[in-house]
């Protein structure tokens, strides 16, 4: 049977192609990202825009906001901008339809053909099709397309939530042609999986024209190594079909380590011509949150590893290609995680593709994000969000919560916006929304406690160690929340972290900053609040995430948490940050370079080997002659030994009961000057993995910053490193100092600035007494010259010669 039905599917490939090339009744998608332009005019009239001349070429994704969020200028552009483009179209088929499909564009979209309106969309952040067919015509048209990210009380998110709201065509944009008679978005639904067997119910909506006669459709499915192992076929009888395969023997499950996906291919036949076809993937799992206990995958326990996406990358903002998009969910499935919560809003089509190849469980999110209840406009709007959001999503077997909102109390918007007896009443309305289009899988919200008992999985607030309490309270608070809640998750906890920034004397988990070293007796301070008074130190967060870690992961009753969040990314509401405008509780930064913190997770999630020497930022250390250091290696491998300039210094087995990374932990005392750490760790098959790290240690303490001193350093890219370092008057860095600087390139080039990242920022916190910047020399033969400046130091300028 199976090769009858590949001979079938090839004859039935050889008719699709011929009628292609025929152009008749084929189905087609054409990415036209390419050539584009844009207009950076407020306008709403489509004559006055087309009037103007300062067009520029582009290509899609785009946003305006790429850069402007992180300038330093407050706010960012939010209004009206337009883009345009000439489609070339050979021939205009009278049996075919046109149309034009947005991936996403914020927030607010008109569409214009020919000078006509085609079509719009109030809401960012999910696809919509735009039917263009009767304005097309054969040869050159024109697409004009208005876009606006105003403010806009009655479109969630709030302008309030703690995120840019990015303007712009920011992801793909496609021309699809399909037959008048044809097929619609498919549903797949999986009511009964087991070990054993599965079933598949496949509902087919029809676009269909009075004569319905002689109309079928053949239904195939493929195993997950593109074999067709069943097959249906249907009499059209009307615009919504429905295709059942009731028992699927032994179905390779879809799980996060072995992510299994089925294919299903559905034709609409009349006789033996092909009239259309799509394709759609499928997984076949089922889930469980058991009450007040953990959580469920195919009937074995998992605990899920989390962290949170915002979807946003330096130098391109919301505006990612596919291959950005593809190679942060790498990296988080790399790290180790099963689990990722897209904040606040649903993401890029490229992501759930991503997170069902990889096997990352979703928790995908509607974008009422602060702001409170609003009117009749904005229920309705918000509404229409979420049945698109589902309607969008519902075939990845990624995804198992759509979350209701996130703090929707918050800040409102509206008067009375706040009143919990109204956001319970529309709360209860969206789980019904949800529940009736997809009674599979859970709703969620986070942070908003009287609406807790509305849906299946809540998610309270804990910051244990950086917004309140101390990081060591976690259990406790973990153990607070499980009896009274049925299902309780937890979502967000972290804190920030400035790259390269290090302290010989962390806040302790009880919340005290204890002495370095230098003091003859201990000096103790305690921190109430880590996020207001904390250094910010890459060491605290290590401490903080490891904690949490041990907890979660040693804890069997417990669902499961998600970290906040994997990425830097930017925010309105924090221009006081050590980089302006940027959360920075990342993993990575915001061009994905992961930070210290990245490998605490490695170690614990992790299963290709590795060891990391915490920390390769931290490169220059000082302390008392004879003063033992404590060095801490994470790794994911059962031994780990340690050498210090030659010297073995013992092995450790790593243990994940013992705090801190998992007691692989040595003293050390550095010698005055270089010091080569290596650590190595045996794996299987006799392998071995190393890290190898060098500390310049001195015993002499530095005095109070005194001068800015510059240096540049030319790249392999051909641009130049430009360090800022702050001295004291023996000219020794000032490990200590952490005030902001500002560079500024004054010609002869141009820095690389508004990225958010550690070497892209011209207003930045020292790290350690440093910061640096890149800087591209231009075409002209005058020398670049930088200078460097805040309120202690007025300027230090660097002339580089080209």
């Amino acid at each position: 049977m199976k090769l009858n039905y590949s001979i079938l599917l090839c004859v039935m490939l050889l008719i699709s192609c011929t009628q292609k090339e025929d152009k008749i009744n084929s189905r087609t998608k054409q990415n036209i990202n390419d050539s584009w332009f844009y207009l950076a005019h407020a306008t709403e009239q489509i004559d006055s825009a087309r009037a103007q001349l300062d067009w520029t070429s582009i290509d899609l994704p785009h946003t305006w906001n790429n850069e402007d969020v992180l300038d330093s200028e407050p706010g960012y552009r939010r209004t009206t901008s337009w883009y345009k483009k000439d489609m070339l179209l050979n021939e205009v088929y009278e049996n075919d339809k046109y149309l034009l499909y947005f991936e996403g564009s914020n927030i607010t979209t008109t569409v214009y053909i020919n000078g006509e309106e085609a079509g719009g969309h109030i809401g960012g952040y999910i696809g919509f099709e735009i039917d263009i067919t009767a304005f097309v015509k054969t040869g050159t048209n024109e697409i004009y397309v208005k876009v606006d990210n105003g403010y806009n009380p009655d479109i969630i998110p709030s302008q309030k939530s703690d995120f840019f709201i990015y303007g712009g065509i920011t992801r793909d944009v496609w021309l699809i042609t399909k037959p008048k008679q044809s097929i619609g978005k498919i549903k797949l639904a999986t009511p009964n999986v087991s070990q054993e067997s599965a079933s598949l119910e496949i509902d087919v909506p029809l676009d269909l024209n009075e004569d319905i006669s002689d109309l079928k459709l053949h239904v195939f499915l493929r195993n997950p190594e593109g074999e067709i192992i069943s097959s249906e076929i249907e009499n059209v009888t009307d615009s919504a079909m429905k295709v059942s395969f009731r028992t699927i023997q032994e179905p390779k499950l879809w799980d996060i380590d072995s992510p299994h996906l089925y294919t299903v291919d559905v034709f609409l036949k009349k006789g033996e011509e092909e009239l259309d076809k799509v394709s759609e993937r499928v997984g076949f799992r089922w889930f469980e949150f058991v009450e007040n206990g953990p959580f469920y995958l195919n009937g074995k326990r998992v605990l899920l590893r989390g962290t949170h996406r915002h979807e946003e990358h330096a130098g391109v903002g919301a505006a990612m290609s596919n291959e950005l998009h593809r190679k942060d969910i790498e990296l988080i499935k790399e790290m180790g995680a099963n689990f990722v919560r897209l904040a606040h809003y649903p993401q890029d089509p490229e992501i759930y593709r991503a997170c069902d190849e990889l096997g990352l469980l979703v928790w995908d999110e509607l974008p009422w994000c602060r702001g409170g209840l609003g009117g009749e406009v904005w229920q309705r709007n918000t509404k229409n969000m979420l049945r698109e959001i589902i309607d969008q999503n519902y075939n990845h077997p990624s995804v198992i919560i759509w979350s209701l909102g996130n703090e929707m109390y918050w800040l409102p918007d509206f008067e009375n916006g706040d009143d919990t007896e109204k956001m319970n009443t529309f709360l209860t309305e969206l789980n019904t929304i949800a529940h009736t289009m997809d009674p599979s899988r859970k709703t969620a919200i986070r942070k908003y406690y009287e609406g807790a008992n509305i849906v299946d999985v809540f998610s309270p607030s804990i910051w244990s160690g950086w917004y309140s309490g101390s990081y060591k309270s976690y259990q406790k608070a973990i153990d607070t929340y499980k009896p009274q809640y049925k299902s309780f998750l937890h979502a967000e906890y972290g804190g920030s972290s400035h790259v390269g920034r290090h302290t010989e004397n962390p806040i302790t988990g009880e919340g005290v900053i204890s002495s370095d070293g230098w003091e003859e007796a201990i000096v103790q301070t305690k921190a109430a609040n880590i996020a207001q008074i904390g250094d910010w130190s890459e060491n605290y967060i290590v401490d903080l995430f490891d904690w949490h870690l041990r907890i979660s992961e040693t804890d069997s009753s417990f669902v499961g948490n998600a970290q906040w969040a994997f990425k830097d990314f930017g925010t309105p509401l924090r221009p006081e940050n050590d980089i302006p405008y940027l959360n920075q509780k990342g993993l990575v930064d915001r061009s994905g370079k992961p930070k210290d913190a990245f490998y605490v997770f490695k170690s614990y999630w992790a299963k290709e080997p590795f060891a990391y020497i915490e920390s390769h930022s931290w490169t220059e250390r000082q302390g008392p002659e004879g003063l033992a250091r404590e060095i801490n290696v994470f790794s994911n491998c059962k031994e780990v030994t340690l050498f210090h300039n030659g010297k073995a210094l013992g092995t450790r087995t790593k243990d994940i009961s013992k705090f801190p990374a998992s007691g692989l932990i040595w003293n050390i005392q550095f010698s005055e000057g270089k010091n080569e750490l290596i650590a190595k760790a045996n794996v299987e098959n006799g392998a071995m993995v190393e890290d190898i790290l060098e500390v310049n240690y001195r015993y002499t303490k530095n005095n109070v910053a005194e001068e800015l001193v510059l240096t540049a350093k030319k790249m392999e890219n051909g641009n130049f490193m430009v360090t800022a370092v702050a001295i004291d008057e023996n000219g020794l860095r000032c490990l200590d100092y952490e005030d902001k600087v500002y560079f500024q390139t004054l010609e002869g080039g141009h820095s690389i600035k508004n990225q958010g990242t550690p070497t892209g920022s011209e207003i930045i916190s020292m790290a350690n007494g440093k910061a640096s910047i890149e800087v591209i020399s231009d075409d002209s033969p005058t020398a670049i010259k930088i200078m460097v400046m805040n309120q202690n130091f007025k300027g230090t300028y660097l002339t580089i010669a080209k």
